[in-house]
């Protein structure tokens, strides 16, 4: 009989650790407590009533823009007079004029020096973090830069693009909050949700929206028809007032659990003002910023989180710029690209796209002169491995609570598990981007860690097949030791694996499914252990879906051919048994309908990253070997570019 502390050891973890994590400036508070928190919150607090595009210039740092050369280096000044070396006093020499930001009011005399100065505004902008408050230039960093720049005379303000809550540790055992409340401390103006923040709950976000220090924004967002959100917020900085509208990819319905986003009648309450045309999206981006400008804002930027993925068109940035008017510039995320891109909006006028990567290896920036022309909107780049404050030695309010944090949460989830003799990838081994970063090949092949993750689910429920969607595997496992850490990186969701009984048709419409976005990356493709089959890549998919991006039907030829369980071809009548998270088999995530109607054999064996931690402990006799030597796995996912003759 197999033993339960190993598959229940990590949900107990997380248990626990939820309940005595507290959130800065707080107490401790009960499992009891949270939940009547929680159940208290007021959902809707907060509602009151591409063919133009040009070649993207490369991201780099310009030289007179290497705040982080050394630790005290300033930026290029607005104004050709250099400000007045004061002394270090650790704050920011505040503008007399710039909007609440929550900073505490700077003495008179660098108060004087700020005011002979022309008061250009530098907005700072930040997207897809995944919780790396300590990586890359990290918060404080952010708050460095932020700092110097208001010390040389500009208005600063700071915006985040969403998706910060998810993606480590810090995120998943706190729902986010420690995360929301780091931001707090940066001291963030604004942000916009996106398709992550609702990993942990509709209702969590609402509640971590009323309680961050900084507003939510989003202006297609909408529970029953009204907006969860206000769809924009003006900000005063430089004598300009500064309009930031909010947008999130409709497609969030379907790359988290659709469950979350419908009643108790299993109707759809939550929505995007998604449908196939694009047509509603557009209007509610318009209407947002027509109604800024009505209010009196001199400039719109819209914070968006909609990327540049052709397969969520007619969803991407391309789209909405070229059906709006009237924004000036749009800082985008989601693709975690680095493009810098001007393009015509529906006028005819070029708008700014600038997007900043993942993980605070870019910080955005827009720098609007005093007479409210934008001069320039770009990034600073840091893809050095040694994070900035680190290397710079940076010390500040923010770097003291990161430490904080990160001792707590690096103290429980330090447990050694295993070791790994090869790397586990989810990035391709030799490819890099222009830009030099890594290429994320897990959402349109087959990798080793997409192996041994479905490797682990199949042989600890002892199912058939195994089938594993691939945006659900986030973090690579680098060659040596395997932390409890490294395995909630890989899982971050802490998905229910199930086990369901299903035809080989429905398996064949599974996998049809999973490829159709091919070439482009995509979520839902299916990463699979006791099965093997081809992709014919040289035919277009016949995949059908409708205006949430569920798949309707397959009409035409099929990609997927050869399809093989062990060394038999798969029948399409057959009953198989087949494992996976809850998320995919069972409510249609990343839009796959195919297992609609499956009967149910177990509905939670265990969380994901505690069969993992079980499959290489027991399983692998805790080490990680040649089996998944190869970083683009065993031949399981076979593709074939052309038609044979």
């Amino acid at each position: 009989m197999k033993k339960k502390w190993l598959q229940k050891s990590l949900a107990m973890l997380l248990m626990m650790t939820m309940m005595t994590i507290t959130a800065f400036g707080g107490t401790e508070k009960t499992a009891a407590e949270e939940n009547t928190d929680a159940a208290g919150t007021e959902s809707l607090a907060q509602i009151e009533a591409a063919d133009e595009a040009a070649e993207p210039d490369p991201v780099g740092i310009p030289e007179e823009n290497q705040v982080l050369k050394a630790a005290s280096e300033k930026v290029k000044a607005p104004a050709a007079e250099e400000a007045g070396n004061g002394a270090d006093t650790g704050k920011a020499a505040e503008p007399a004029d710039t909007a609440d930001t929550g900073a505490a009011a700077e003495p008179a005399d660098s108060q004087k020096k700020a005011e002979d100065k022309a008061k250009d505004v530098m907005i700072l902008f930040t997207s897809d973090m995944h919780c790396a408050v300590d990586k890359g230039y990290g918060l404080a960093g952010l708050q460095q830069i932020r700092d110097q720049l208001r010390e040389q005379g500009y208005d600063v303000l700071l915006v985040d693009d969403g998706d910060a809550i998810q993606g480590e540790a810090i995120g998943i055992l706190t729902n986010g909050e420690l995360v929301v409340d780091l931001m707090g401390e940066t001291g963030y103006d604004v942000a916009i949700p996106g398709n992550h923040e609702f990993d942990y709950g509709v209702d969590n976000l609402l509640k971590l929206a009323g309680k961050a220090k900084y507003p939510y924004i989003s202006c297609n967002f909408t529970r029953d028809g009204k907006l969860a959100f206000d769809p924009y917020v003006i900000k005063e900085a430089g004598g300009l007032k500064i309009a930031f509208v909010g947008v999130t990819t409709p497609t969030t319905l379907t790359y988290n659990n659709p469950k979350e986003f419908r009643n108790k009648n299993g109707e759809h309450a939550y929505g995007f003002m998604e449908d196939k045309t694009g047509d509603r999206l557009f209007k509610a981006v318009q209407d947002a910023v027509d109604s800024a400008r009505k209010e009196g804002a001199d400039l719109v930027y819209l914070l968006a989180h909609l990327g540049n993925d052709e397969s969520t068109r007619p969803w991407t940035y391309v789209d909405v710029i070229s059906h709006t008017s009237g924004i000036d510039a749009v800082l985008d995320g989601h693709s975690h690209d680095t493009d810098q891109v001007v393009m015509k909006n529906k006028e005819g006028k070029e708008v700014v796209r600038s997007a900043v990567g993942t993980k605070l290896s870019c910080i955005g920036y827009s720098h609007i002169s005093s007479d409210g022309r934008i001069l320039e909107t770009d990034a600073w780049t840091w893809f050095n491995k040694i994070p900035a404050p680190e290397l710079f030695g940076i010390e500040n309010t923010v770097r003291d609570k990161v430490r904080e944090v990160m001792k707590e949460v690096e103290d429980l989830l330090g447990t050694v598990i295993g070791s790994t003799n090869v790397e586990l990838m989810l990035d391709d081994p030799v490819a890099k981007t222009p830009q030099g970063g890594p290429i994320r090949v897990i959402k349109r092949q087959e990798t080793n860690l997409g192996d041994l993750c479905t490797d682990a689910v199949r042989a600890i429920t002892g199912s058939d097949i195994a089938l594993l969607n691939a945006g659900g595997m986030r973090a690579p496992i680098k060659k040596g030791d395997i932390s409890m850490k490294n395995v909630l990186e890989v899982f971050p969701f802490a998905n229910s694996v199930c086990v369901v009984e299903l035809k080989g048709q429905q398996i064949l419409d599974a996998l049809e499914w999973g490829c159709h976005g091919f070439p482009s990356a995509f979520g839902g493709f299916l990463q699979v252990s006791g099965l093997s089959f081809e992709i014919h890549s040289y035919i277009d998919s016949p995949c059908k879906s409708d205006e949430k991006q569920l798949m309707t039907g397959i009409e035409g030829e099929r990609r997927v051919r050869n399809v093989m369980v062990g060394d038999e071809p798969l029948d399409p009548e057959k009953t198989y048994t087949v494992s996976g998270t809850q998320f995919v088999l069972m409510d249609q995530g990343d839009g796959n309908t195919a297992f609609e109607g499956a009967r149910v054999l177990n509905e939670s064996v265990n969380i994901d990253a505690a069969i993992l931690i079980q499959y290489i402990s027991e399983n692998l006799k805790g080490v990680v070997g040649e089996p998944y030597a190869d970083p683009y796995g065993d031949d399981r996912i076979v593709f074939v570019e052309k038609a044979p003759e």
